[in-house]
């Protein structure tokens, strides 16, 4: 047999503060999270890079301690303006 690898390659964003959560659903039910701050999770993820965390500036603030950081150039995010954000490098 022969065997076919898949390279997969992912963008992730990350994002901190509140949001609302519920389950939404009639038939099949489902739980889902809303609000600013799932928005600009997504929007890290948009303008992120294939194989890196892409997190924004509240994020940081909470890690940078832990975790090693790269500063990005400001971005323009829809809807948000410009914003600092960085690229998760490791421990």
């Amino acid at each position: 047999n022969k065997q076919t690898q898949i390279e997969m390659q992912i963008r992730i964003g990350i994002n901190s503060g509140p949001v609302s959560a519920g389950v939404i659903g009639k038939k099949k039910f489902i739980y889902d999270l809303w609000g600013d701050t799932v928005n600009v999770a997504s929007r890290m993820e948009t303008y992120g890079k294939e194989s890196h965390i892409h997190v924004n500036e509240t994020t940081y603030e909470l890690l940078q301690h832990m975790y090693q950081f790269k500063k990005r150039e400001l971005l323009n995010i829809p809807g948000k303006g410009h914003m600092q954000t960085y690229f998760l490098t490791g421990r």
